[in-house]
């Protein structure tokens, strides 16, 4: 058969290029439920970008040539074993309908998740692909919501019959678009002329839209985003005055834009985030001050083994409520886990944050300043907010440890 009748065969590498675009999409798939076209879609989008993005990322590893560098085995390994060591805590656990809930979140999404960020963040074009898609995501989700607020067709602040699932959606769509906002900022350090005036607009436009859904933790995020990843960037090039100005800078925009909009109240109207930052009052006790406090207690009372697997709402009163969580990774990992849980959640992600601070003055400075902006937000919101079932922060994981990983493209 000549070459010009031979069947069309796809090239391995264009099978893998969407895993950027697919990882991009499952990660922040619960932010775009947000919207109100998608929120009606007759099937689940996490669970179709899963199995899109599966197939894809065993395409990737195909493809590529890995190196693993060094301090990468500790974390790698510490990871599993968490995993592993909370299925056995299942096993004192008190918990019948929480530990149902957690234990295959565990075991079926965290450690895909996980090699999924270590495999898009080593290799350059997923990476590059994945950040697009995230500022795409971003403005999409902002200015969905935005719309649906304006036309009345979402909820915002828990008015809804499942008020955790509202907001969790809300504080999830925060969080992508705080990821958008520190990729656009960084853009803005690295792009030149007209182009930087444009990337420093869509920057001011995502920080004003992640008001709108009304988290808090987005609000902190975004503003961590915004100022961090391109300080990184500048710093790794040796241009401390230019990330100290910019840091600055930042601070005092983000200043003078939330005091003119409490300064017109019609501006300030239907920004959730702004009632719950200066209208709620500042006497009552937070609600994660006592959920750490309780923890700690527990992790005390419960050591060494700790309370098993989703053991922690009920020990602490709140019956099987898997919302009411300690709201800090370490402190869950003391309680539920006791204190091999807490060695293996240090090992497993402070060692990653270790090893990215390393690896960060060894890779380039844009690569090392993009992982910021996507783990930034995600680590507050793990110390503050989520539990050890979430997908977001074992895909966080894996873009930290991506840090020590090169991919190199295969010639055959």
């Amino acid at each position: 058969m000549s070459a010009a009748a031979a069947p069309w065969r796809p090239e391995a590498a264009v099978l893998a290029a969407g895993s950027g675009a697919l990882a991009a999409v499952m990660h922040f798939a619960g932010a775009l439920k947000s919207v109100p076209g998608l929120a009606a879609l007759p099937f689940d989008l996490t669970a179709l970008a899963f199995a899109a993005l599966l197939p894809s990322l065993v395409v990737l590893l195909l493809v590529r040539r890995w190196w693993l560098g060094r301090g990468l085995a500790l974390p790698l390994a510490a990871a599993p074993g968490l995993v592993l060591w909370l299925v056995l805590a299942g096993a004192w656990s008190v918990s019948d309908d929480v530990l149902a809930e957690k234990l295959p979140a565990l075991v079926l999404l965290a450690p895909p998740m996980l090699l999924a960020g270590l495999l898009v963040g080593a290799d350059t074009p997923a990476l590059r692909r994945f950040c697009t898609a995230t500022v795409v995501i971003g403005v999409v989700v902002g200015g969905g919501i935005a719309w649906g607020v304006a036309a009345g067709q979402v909820v915002l602040g828990g008015n809804a019959a499942d008020t955790e699932l509202v907001r969790v959606q809300y504080q999830l769509a925060g969080l992508a678009i705080a990821c958008a906002a520190g990729l656009a900022a960084l853009r803005v350090a690295e792009a030149r002329g007209l182009a930087r005036l444009g990337w420093l607009g869509l920057t001011a436009v995502l920080s004003a839209a992640v008001l709108v859904p009304g988290g808090r933790l987005a609000l902190l995020a975004a503003g961590l985003a915004v100022a961090g990843a391109p300080a990184l960037f500048w710093v790794l090039r040796g241009r401390w005055l230019a990330a100290l100005g910019w840091v600055g800078a930042m601070l005092t925009a983000g200043l003078f834009g939330l005091g003119l909009l409490l300064a017109s109240p019609r501006g300030a109207a239907g920004l959730r985030t702004l009632e719950r930052v200066f209208g709620e009052p500042s006497t009552a006790t937070p609600a994660r001050v006592l959920l750490w406090g309780e923890a700690l207690r527990w992790g005390g009372e419960a050591a060494p083994l700790g309370l098993g697997t989703g053991g922690f709402p009920q020990a602490a009163g709140f019956g099987e409520r898997r919302g009411m969580y300690p709201h800090n990774h370490a402190l869950e990992a003391l309680a539920e886990g006791g204190l091999p849980g807490l060695a293996l959640w240090l090992a497993a992600f402070g060692g990653g944050v270790l090893l990215a601070l390393r690896q960060a003055r060894r890779v380039a400075p844009g690569r090392a300043a993009r992982v910021a902006a996507l783990t930034l937000p995600v680590a507050l919101t793990v110390m503050v907010s989520t539990d050890l079932g979430n997908r977001m922060a074992w895909f966080a994981l894996g873009l930290l440890l991506s840090l020590a990983v090169e991919a190199e493209a295969r010639h055959v």
